[in-house]
């Protein structure tokens, strides 16, 4: 029910509002499925499992045919997108007699799609930094949602702990990868608000806290990618912002940074706590009795050198979309899906693949050239850049937050109050 009425609301709003305003409307709907999608998932409220990235899609492609289309520079975008499908064609006569088709090439292929609509969407569109924030305010409220619920449905943490690996009851039921990942990104978006958007004290307050409680339960899915990413795009953005700020503005950085500072330690030591030191030894890279594990990146690495082999067996058209899962299972029989975007969409793609991954990597870069105001460009680029290297594209997030990074923002004015003289 909450699933059909989010939907009937973002459809409506898109489509009732100010013309003037649609693409706030849109990118803001799209920001609350993006920030929904795996408390969606974890309650079972989706009809289908990629229903966020298809939800991205349809928004945008309204939003696009009844606003202002899109910039005529994101061709690029297109080409991207075009290369896409020689992959899918492959995959139509590769994949195994029994295999769902479209489950399989669904599963892969929507993460990658959703990025180039929201690429072609966002490229060069106007956007107020007030805007902007108003709009990822929409993706942080529901990520606040899932936090709470961790809390209230999630079992005691101790009476779940049996090792250092990455946990599914403290992390929902659900994927733990996936649920760091969100809330990781919520972590970012609320240490956002704290450096731009909290001016009294007591919001600040109010930011951390929620910031402390969300961190915590990212920390105890015991799932490291989302955690890392976190602390790197927070850092980058306190970076970034000091030093685009005044020397003023420089000394309350250092203030916000000192109350971030030790909301983090806080945290860190009520987690070590509360899991009678098994975190601590989870990022020490160590097992429940201290014994260092020899890989750090729990099989990434292996899923890593298979996908690259299999391009250079297969670089021209390569294996086809959902073929790397088949194959690793029948040479390993260890059914894993991809972890690394990166090499995923060059192993199945083959060339296509490795230009369309060269054509997102570089063009946000290429177009920081021309605009450089976006304070948040380097922390959205990064999420993307990190995220898709630990957890491919499994959820929207990724791919919504990559777009973001195409959006020309903008500072409006200081209006400018003339006292009125009384004659």
């Amino acid at each position: 029910m909450f699933f059909l009425i989010v939907l009937g609301i973002c459809a409506f709003s898109i489509i009732k509002s100010p013309p003037n305003r649609r693409y706030i409307y849109v990118l803001s709907s799209c920001a609350y499925i993006v920030g929904s999608e795996v408390f969606f998932r974890m309650t079972n409220g989706n009809f289908l499992h990629e229903a966020s990235k298809y939800l991205v899609v349809v928004f945008l492609f309204i939003g696009m045919l009844i606003g202002d289309g899109i910039n005529k520079k994101s061709y690029t975008y297109i080409i991207y997108l075009v290369f896409l499908f020689p992959g899918i064609i492959v995959a139509s006569s590769s994949l195994n007699y029994g295999t769902n088709l479209r489950t399989a090439i669904a599963f892969n292929i929507s993460g990658p799609v959703c990025l180039g609509i929201t690429a072609l969407y966002c490229y060069g569109r106007k956007v107020s930094i007030k805007s902007l924030q108003e709009i990822l305010m929409y993706a942080l409220l529901p990520i606040i949602s899932t936090t709470t619920y961790l809390f209230l449905y999630s079992p005691t943490i101790k009476d779940t702990l049996s090792g250092t690996q990455s946990n599914f009851e403290t992390s929902g039921g659900y994927g733990p990868n996936q649920v760091s990942t969100i809330l990781g990104l919520g972590i970012f978006l609320l240490a956002g608000r704290l450096f731009l958007q909290s001016k009294a004290l007591f919001i600040k307050v109010i930011n951390i806290g929620i910031l402390v409680f969300m961190a915590y339960r990212a920390i105890v899915t015991f799932s490291r990618g989302g955690v890392f990413v976190a602390f790197l795009i927070v850092l980058v953005f306190i970076i970034t912002f000091y030093f685009k700020a005044s020397s003023k503005i420089r000394r309350k950085i250092f203030g916000s940074t000192f109350i971030l500072g030790i909301g983090l330690v806080l945290t860190w030591s009520i987690s070590s706590a509360s899991t009678d030191g098994l975190i601590d030894k989870r990022y020490n890279n160590e097992d429940a009795l201290g014994r260092t594990k020899e890989d750090i990146t729990t099989g990434r690495a292996g899923l890593l050198t298979n996908e690259l082999d299999e391009f250079f067996k297969n670089p021209f058209f390569g294996v086809g979309v959902g073929k790397l899962k088949e194959l690793r299972f029948e040479k390993e029989g260890v059914n894993a899906a991809s972890h690394n975007e990166m090499s995923r969409i060059i192993a199945e793609h083959g060339i296509f693949g490795f230009v369309a991954f060269l054509i997102i990597l570089l063009t946000p870069l290429l177009l920081r050239l021309r605009n450089k105001k976006n304070v948040y460009f380097y922390s959205f680029y990064l999420f993307w850049f990190l995220t898709i290297n630990h957890s491919s594209m499994r959820i929207a997030a990724p791919a919504f937050i990559y777009g973001l990074c195409l959006l020309n923002v903008y500072y409006d004015k200081p209006s400018l109050h003339r006292k009125q003289i009384i004659q």
